[in-house]
């Protein structure tokens, strides 16, 4: 037997990694057949059905710190600071004198000073200019766009349940062109998972999907997947759900094995449209971990030191994912212009 087996045997519950074989890329099974694009597509419609609130992640608590934080909505510009007891403010980017860009002022003592002229915006609505409601849930920080959304507003986001406790937590941000709908599209495909991220998974098996259409109760609507976490040579099987509590989220819970309670926040911002007339929007992932293990303690202490990596393994898997999305979007696009009908062979239906 080889040191680290003999290693991970004698550790056993302590030692949550096994070594895992050298399979090559090609020779893992295939998972088309059960990534059946009517089980995909009937997930995402029950999901687009969910109200949000009207609802919006602007990115990290973090990122709303010491400076004005711009961000564009929809098409929307917006500009979020910190204000009087660190309260979060957020409204129009667009300064109501002369249109200065607001993201570039002052604060001080908690109001948003613009740098043209001196005017001072406490975060309350003038006649001229109105606040927008926001929302620091400790990790993400959300503002609320009616007019946008468009839904019956509720007084804060729908979060998902997260770990209890002491838990580490690191947010990354990409951005790419697509819709919203393609990001939590692409995660409602976990069959992908070790196929196209082998840095990352392996032995991936989706032991229950929700069924093709029909109304499914929301806490039964979810994808229940084994999956082994990769690092190196070495693995971390586990179970997880993912699930969509709202259009533009989907949450990964771990549901047994290592890391227990944690989550994977995966949500979609629409920001408009880019110079080529393309829709853009920014993926904010969130992954909020805990532990039962006595080290974990330890790596709390550690989290400045940590959580980069957390956040580099993040935009790794999104730098794919994006390409994903991407992807999606342009088959949308194809599709509605009748390009695959040109590729179809005579005589044949498409698909």
């Amino acid at each position: 037997m080889k040191p680290l087996n003999r290693l991970t045997t004698s550790l056993g519950k302590a030692w949550p990694f096994e070594l895992l074989p050298r399979i090559p890329w090609s020779r893992q099974s295939p998972t088309y057949r059960q990534a059946s694009p009517a089980v995909i597509d009937a997930a995402m419609a029950r999901s687009q059905k969910r109200p949000s609130g009207n609802w919006y992640v602007i990115g990290a608590s973090s990122d709303v710190a010491s400076k004005p934080y711009g961000v564009n909505i929809a098409g929307a510009e917006l500009v979020c600071w910190r204000g009087v007891d660190d309260q979060l403010s957020a409204g129009p980017a667009r300064c109501p004198h002369l249109g200065a860009d607001l993201c570039t002022g002052t604060l001080d003592r908690g109001a948003l000073i613009c740098p043209w002229h001196g005017l001072r915006l406490t975060g309350r609505s003038r006649p001229d200019w109105m606040s927008l409601p926001a929302f620091d849930d400790g990790v993400l920080a959300w503002v609320r766009l009616d007019r946008i959304g468009g839904e019956v507003p509720t007084p804060a986001p729908i979060l998902p349940v997260r770990p209890e406790g002491e838990r580490l937590a690191a947010v990354a941000s990409l951005t790419g062109t697509c819709e919203p709908v393609d990001i939590i599209a692409n995660r409602m495909d976990p069959w992908h998972g070790a196929w196209f991220h082998p840095y990352s998974f392996t032995r991936l098996e989706v032991l229950s999907a929700p069924p093709e259409g029909g109304d499914v109760p929301e806490e039964l609507d979810r994808f229940l997947v084994a999956v082994t976490f990769r690092v190196g040579r070495l693995g971390i099987p586990v179970i997880a759900e993912f699930t969509s509590p709202e259009p533009r989220t989907l949450v990964m819970r771990i549901v047994d094995g290592e890391g227990t309670g944690s989550v994977v926040e995966t949500h979609a911002t629409p920001n408009g449209f880019g110079p080529d007339g393309l829709p853009r929007s920014t993926v904010v992932e969130a992954v909020i971990a805990q532990s039962d293990r006595p080290g974990f303690a330890r790596a709390l202490r550690a989290a400045p030191l940590i959580t980069p990596f957390m956040r580099r393994a993040a935009n790794r898997l999104w730098r794919d994912d994006l390409r994903y999305a991407e992807r999606l979007h342009t088959v949308r696009r194809q599709d509605a212009a009748g390009v695959t009908d040109l590729l179809s062979p005579p005589g044949e239906p498409k698909g």
